[in-house]
């Protein structure tokens, strides 16, 4: 009877065990693309319902030449690239935008204080109230855009052609 194995780790005298080896585990990973590929999608989306949702975001201190042009821009455009943990969404609509007035705080004679719109204009600073809405999926933990969870206090970047700045989250309403 002839050995199965010789002294040089040759399968009959002729195959090398590694290439045996190597040959099977080829032949598997061929089996299991072709003959089990799978389900496609993910399956964190299965049974996930997706709903429109606003977002309000706040714009504090954009150092900005004229802020006018940035808003007739966001009038005449309604879409913004945003950017969500640098992760790039995509396009959301803007719904509307609002500058808000500045204000310093002014000491009075009795001791208390007083805001009072701020006199200076000069400052190439501005403070906008953007809504933002767009589709999300709506999860038990909340609305998500883009794989990232949207809530109060998390930082957007809002990027356009001549644009790129960071806002806040101040509200986030789901609608039906």
């Amino acid at each position: 009877m002839k050995k199965i194995l010789d002294s040089q780790g040759r399968l009959f005298g002729k195959l090398s065990i590694l290439d045996v080896g190597a040959a099977l585990v080829i032949l598997l990973v061929v089996v299991g693309i072709f003959f089990f590929p799978g389900t496609s999608g993910s399956v964190a989306q299965l049974g996930v319902t997706t709903k429109p949702i606003e977002v309000d975001v706040v714009v504090r201190g954009l150092s900005i030449r004229n802020p006018q042009e940035l808003i007739k821009e966001f009038q005449t455009k309604k879409k913004t690239d945003i950017i969500i943990r640098n992760q790039p969404y995509g396009q959301v609509d803007i719904k509307s935008v609002k500058e808000l007035s500045r204000s310093v705080v002014v000491p009075q004679p009795d001791g208390s204080v007083k805001a009072l719109p701020d006199p200076r204009k000069d400052t190439f600073s501005t403070d906008m109230l953007i809504t933002l809405a767009g589709k999300a999926q709506i999860t038990a933990n909340g609305p998500v855009l883009g794989n990232n969870k949207i809530k109060v206090g998390m930082p957007l970047e809002l990027e356009g052609f001549e644009y790129d700045f960071n806002a806040s989250v101040i509200d986030v309403r789901i609608k039906s």
